[in-house]
Parts: C-alpha cells; sequence; structure tokens
C-alpha cells in the first residue's frame, strides 16, 4: 500500500532548534514576560537590526523608527493595505504569489493588478508594462524574492529599477522577504533596502518561520521607511496586543545564531541536487533555484495513453489521486506545478529513498509534455 509523499507543503519539516526552545522555556515563567508587548520590546528591534546588519549589510536602522515586529509576517502583509488602500486605490501585485495583501485590499474597496511572473522575464515582473493609467491609481507594488512559488531571485538592477518605479510614480514598495535569507549556490541573501533609496519608498517584511524553523512561533518584523512603519504600528496597535515577550526573546537568541539557517540551507541545498535530477529524468524541465525551497515546473499535456491535463490543477488531481504525491498547482501564468524539498527525511539516505520512490511513481505514468 502505497504512502503519500508530500511535495507541496509550503513549512519547514526542522522543528525550531534547540537553543530556541531552551531560551522560550527560561523566558516564558518570568514575571515580567507576563505584560503585553504591544508594538514590540526593544530589544528585538535592536536584535533585528543587527541581524540586517550581520546578513544582508543594511547599515543605519534606527530600531525604535524602522523596525516593528508582527506576528508572524502574514497579519503584517494583511495590515498594510489598511494603512494606505481607499476605496478605488490600486494594489500592483506578481501572480503567481501569496495573496493576503491583494485579499486585504479587495476587502477595503481597493482594486488589485496583476503583474504576471514568466519564465522569458526570468519571472520578474515587467514593470515597464503597466499602463499609465493604472499607475496613477497605484498606491501599493508587493513583490517577494527569493519567489513563492518560482523560486526566482531577484537582482540588485532589478531592486534598483523597482525603487525608480516607485519613486517615479509615487508607489509604496512592500516587499515581502520570508525566503530571503534560504539561497544556494553562491548567490547572497539580497535585501531591497540594500539599493539606494529603497528606505524612502519602500519597506520589507521579514519571517523567522523559514529560516529558523520557527512557522507556529508566529514571528517577524517590518523594517524601512519610518512613515510607513509608524503607519503599521498605528494599525498595529489597535489590532493585537503583540506577540508574547518570551517568544520575542527566544527569536533575538535565533537572530544570534545564524548558523542555525546554514544547516538548514545545507539540507535543502543537498535536497535540491537530487529532486531536480529526479524530475529531469522523469520529463519535466527544470534547474535548481538560486533561493526558497520550492521547484516551479511546467505541468505535462497528458498521459502516453490519452488523458489530457488542461489545467495544472488537473494534473495535481491526477499526480496525488494516481500516485499519492501532493503538490501545489499553479494556473495564474501559465500552467505549473510546484514541488517543495521540505518534506519529511529524518537522514541523507531517507531523503534519496523519498526521491527515488517519487520518481518510480511519476515514471510509471508515462507522462507527455
Amino acid at each position: 500500500e502505497l504512502s503519500l509523499i508530500d511535495m507541496g507543503v509550503g513549512d519547514p519539516d526542522w522543528p525550531a532548534d534547540e537553543i530556541v526552545v531552551r531560551t522560550l522555556a527560561e523566558e516564558a515563567g518570568k514575571p515580567e514576560n507576563r505584560w503585553y508587548s504591544d508594538n514590540g520590546i526593544p530589544e528585538f528591534q535592536e536584535a533585528a537590526a543587527g541581524y540586517l546588519e550581520k546578513v544582508y549589510g543594511i547599515k543605519g536602522l534606527v530600531p525604535t523608527e524602522n523596525i516593528i515586529h508582527g506576528i508572524g509576517s502574514k497579519p503584517v502583509l494583511a495590515m498594510l493595505p489598511i494603512c494606505f488602500i481607499n476605496p478605488g486605490d490600486m494594489l500592483l501585485t506578481t501572480v503567481p504569489g501569496y495573496p493576503v495583501t491583494a485579499t486585504y485590499t479587495r476587502y477595503l474597496g481597493g482594486e488589485v493588478y496583476n503583474l504576471p511572473l514568466l519564465e522569458s522575464n526570468n519571472f520578474l515582473p515587467d514593470l515597464d508594462s503597466v499602463p499609465s493609467d493604472i499607475r496613477k491609481k497605484a498606491k501599493l507594488l508587493y513583490l517577494n524574492y527569493p519567489n513563492n512559488p518560482t523560486g526566482a531571485v531577484a537582482t540588485p538592477e532589478f531592486f534598483k529599477h523597482v525603487v525608480d518605479f516607485a519613486r517615479k510614480n509615487n508607489i509604496i514598495i512592500i516587499h515581502d522577504a520570508a525566503y530571503s535569507a534560504l539561497t544556494y549556490d553562491g548567490y547572497k541573501p539580497l535585501s531591497l533596502l540594500s539599493v539606494e533609496g529603497a528606505i524612502e519608498v519602500g519597506v520589507e517584511v521579514h519571517s523567522l518561520s523559514k529560516a529558523f524553523n520557527m512557522t507556529g512561533w508566529r514571528i517577524g518584523f517590518i523594517c524601512g521607511n519610518t512613515k510607513a512603519v509608524k503607519a503599521y504600528a498605528t494599525v498595529k496597535d489597535n489590532t493585537d496586543s503583540g506577540q508574547f515577550r518570551a517568544i520575542q526573546k527566544a527569536a533575538i537568541k535565533a537572530f544570534s545564531n545564524t548558523e542555525i539557517t546554514e544547516r538548514t540551507i545545507a539540507k535543502y541545498s543537498r535536497r535540491f541536487d537530487i529532486l531536480v535530477d529526479a524530475l529531469n529524468e522523469t520529463g519535466f524541465k527544470t534547474k535548481k533555484p538560486k533561493g526558497s525551497f520550492y521547484c516551479y515546473v511546467k505541468a505535462p499535456v497528458g498521459t502516453e495513453d490519452g488523458k489530457v491535463f488542461n489545467t495544472a490543477a488537473e494534473f495535481s488531481e491526477f499526480l496525488i489521486r494516481e500516485s499519492l504525491i501532493s503538490t501545489v498547482p499553479w494556473d495564474d501564468a501559465g500552467k505549473y506545478v510546484r514541488f517543495s524539498v521540505t518534506f519529511e527525511a529524518d537522514d541523507m539516505q531517507k531523503e534519496k529513498e523519498v526521491i527515488d520512490e517519487m520518481k518510480r511513481r511519476i515514471k510509471k505514468l508515462k507522462l507527455k509534455f
């Protein structure tokens, strides 16, 4: 009897590091940590600023003015439209992608203009194609690099173009940097805020979920333009009462132990190597991404025995029904499916066994591309 091979999961397979868990245990019962933290404790802001300088080379941030924590990055991305979108205003957002900011824009009576991520443009949006009437209505631009689901990465040149575009059109950039620390094969973590002038027109949203395997802990932060961060702080202060102080202190411990991320990167990089080879052997055409933990591949058109897939969703459903392999389909800008390297495997031998079994099952389907 087949067991499920889950290549669709978008969360780390490791728990938080022992040193982080121990810090939470030590801090959880301390009397001084029982209070609301509202917009966060200063120590967290200072540690986040230090982390940004160490990993991304960003200097000169004022922790109390440029950084505010969030209960994970998701609510930060939800609250930002509340800060800036009025009925009729527009959000420019990349598709496929994480939909939260677009969803809240619509809740507020705003409109959403989709920027398709195409392989022909290295899965970067073509900002120059945005019509002038759309630019006039646009208040926000949402980006996410390294990208979910494509695995594409930004370049300094691209970010410079984004900053110029935002300045020229009076648009605020929201850069979702959830995967920014997970990079491979010589590509270094890149922050939007490392580009000259970016802090004048943008904010960046970071998460500890991916880089430090702290998904369920719900801790992240926004950094960047002082006025935008202050606007977020005002909305946040009237929305939640802050993350538990002990969790913020555990996050501080994580920031000072970036070797946690380095170990995670080594595991994902190793898994990518064998996953990419396996996918190419079964008929897909792909290469190892430079960031994230996703492999984004074109869906097959059908099978040799006459089955036709009109959408990526149809293929994904077929794959789980026939082979018990779970993937995530995307039909927003072409027919693609997303494979993740966050599948559960205790060691390198088990990783190879999982991928080999996935390859065996896919080969039996005799897919057509």
